[in-house]
């Protein structure tokens, strides 16, 4: 028996620092479904960058924690909040939607209002 419960499994992390990436609506890529996932980036008025993921491959904190801090070392953004609801993807998928969010963002920041 596995001493890991069944169950979806909430991770956040947050960084302080980084680029305010103004306002812009709402970016969704990645679909949910067997063995991949969504990513959900939106502006948050403050500085700093908020993720939280839901995943249903519990105990792999972490292996998350590594890809979100290696996402944010690249993209170093503030005034976000990025959601990522997960079925088990793998961590090089991960770093393809976080990559494919941030490449929705707006090339010029606008100020948020």
């Amino acid at each position: 028996m596995s001493d890991i419960t069944a169950g979806l499994e909430t991770l956040d992390f947050s960084y302080s620092t980084g680029r305010p990436a103004g306002s812009f609506a709402p970016i969704l890529v990645g679909v949910v479904g067997s063995g991949n996932l969504e990513v959900l980036l939106e502006a948050v008025a403050g500085t700093g960058c908020a993720v939280r993921v839901e995943t249903s491959a519990r105990g792999f904190g972490p292996i998350w924690q590594a890809v979100v801090d290696d996402f944010h070392a690249r993209h170093p953004l503030a005034g976000v909040r990025i959601s990522i609801n997960d079925m088990g993807a793998t961590p090089a998928v991960v770093s393809l939607r976080l990559d494919q969010a941030v490449a929705e963002l707006p090339k010029t920041p606008r100020a948020t209002t």
